[in-house]
């Protein structure tokens, strides 16, 4: 038959985690549509893996409709939302297959989808629990998961097990864990750090968007047990969590360590300040349905230590390829980054092997692989 004509759905233009998984994932789909209800950066990423690019006329500006808010704050926008899944009905009736890579863009899907007849698949990139969600919201998206959707792609069995928790069909459930690729920099630590323009110092790093269940603030309590340690917070309050950055600010001040942490901003060399730090934390508070740069940090032959929340243990292999420390424990990762940082010789093995199991399970080229066999079955009518 025919390649299943494919149409992807992305609320954002913003590229974060989810945005960089959808950009890798299209690249077998050139000549697919991509259909973004906004203009960014992700629009000319995608059009620059041959996708057609199909703005919507109504979908800007949706940021009030937060992910941890009563859908009831999208009532002024009714109007709105209905003319915009209008497009979306519009645009899916010309494909065999759509994609929702967001929330926002699956419930638009879901209920566009109904109206043209054509399956859908929603790729679901967060844990789906009170901690990340209100009551309402996850009861619709499950509700509308049963009903729509011929599979749920999440990255992480830990991803699946919260779906099903909250109502989700575990027919529906595939896991396809994301995918990166991470060629290790030829340069030494300490030459890397001098091309950066970072410090010679003992460093660690923190690489991802700024937001409170992200952790950050923990670290922050941590440098101050660490004397002589400076951090890197890599990373930017996408989604209007401004205040946060205020917060981390105001902190490291409080701390007395302001002249040892470095606000680098939103960065696109995050592979390459990962191999340039001597350790790189990952301290969610919060479940992680993944952990994109506990990846990138094992392909880059970096030690991690990570709280043991959400997907990370099952990355790490429960200790195996990083160390592991409970959530919100600022004691425990002074801990576990003052052993490190004394013997980085001892965590040679534990790297290597990290950096084994990252080529093995996490490649960029599996993950596509899966997506597109998945999008194939549903296109031909076939449970995946």
């Amino acid at each position: 038959m025919d390649p299943a004509r494919v149409m992807f759905v992305n609320h954002t233009s913003t590229v974060s985690g989810a945005e960089l998984i959808l950009a890798d994932a299209v690249q077998p789909w050139a000549g697919a549509t991509a259909f973004l209800f906004e203009d960014g950066p992700l629009n000319r990423a995608l059009a620059a893996r041959g996708l057609t690019v199909t703005r919507a006329r109504r979908g800007g500006n949706l940021a009030a409709l937060r992910r941890d808010s009563s859908p009831l704050r999208a009532a002024p926008l009714a109007a709105r939302l209905a003319a915009l899944t209008g497009e979306v009905a519009a645009c899916a009736r010309r494909h065999d297959v759509v994609y929702a890579n967001s929330q926002k863009a699956f419930v638009l899907a879901a209920l566009a989808t109904t109206v043209v007849r054509r399956p859908l698949i929603w790729h679901l990139h967060d844990i789906l629990d009170a901690d990340h969600f209100g009551v309402l919201q996850r009861r619709l998206q499950v509700t509308l998961a049963n009903a729509r959707a011929a599979a749920v792609v999440v990255p992480s069995t830990a991803a699946a097990r919260a779906f099903v928790a909250a109502g989700g069909s575990a027919r529906i459930v595939r896991v396809v864990a994301n995918g990166l690729d991470v060629t290790p920099d030829p340069r030494s630590r300490p030459v890397l750090r001098r091309d950066l323009g970072l410090p010679q110092a003992l460093l660690v790093g923190v690489f991802s968007r700024l937001a409170h269940w992200k952790g950050q603030h923990v670290l922050l309590s941590a440098l101050a047990g660490l004397p002589g340690v400076h951090a890197l917070v890599a990373g930017a309050p996408l989604f209007g969590e401004d205040a946060y950055l205020r917060e981390l600010e105001a902190q490291a001040v409080a701390l007395g360590i302001a002249d040892r942490v470095h606000f680098l901003g939103q960065r696109d060399d995050v592979p390459l300040l990962m191999q340039a730090v001597d350790a790189v934390v990952h301290p969610s508070i919060h479940p992680e349905p993944f952990g994109r740069t506990l990846v990138e940090a094992m392909l880059g032959g970096t030690p991690v230590v990570a709280t043991r929340t959400g997907a990370a243990a099952e990355i790490l292999e429960e200790g195996r390829a990083g160390l592991l420390v409970p959530p919100s424990d600022p004691a425990a990762l002074v801990a576990a980054l003052s052993g490190l940082l004394a013997d980085p010789a001892a965590a040679a093995g534990q790297v290597a092997h990290a950096r084994d199991r990252a080529r093995t399970h996490y490649g960029v080229a599996r993950m596509r692989g899966e997506i597109a066999a998945l999008i194939g079955a549903v296109a031909r009518g076939e449970r995946p």
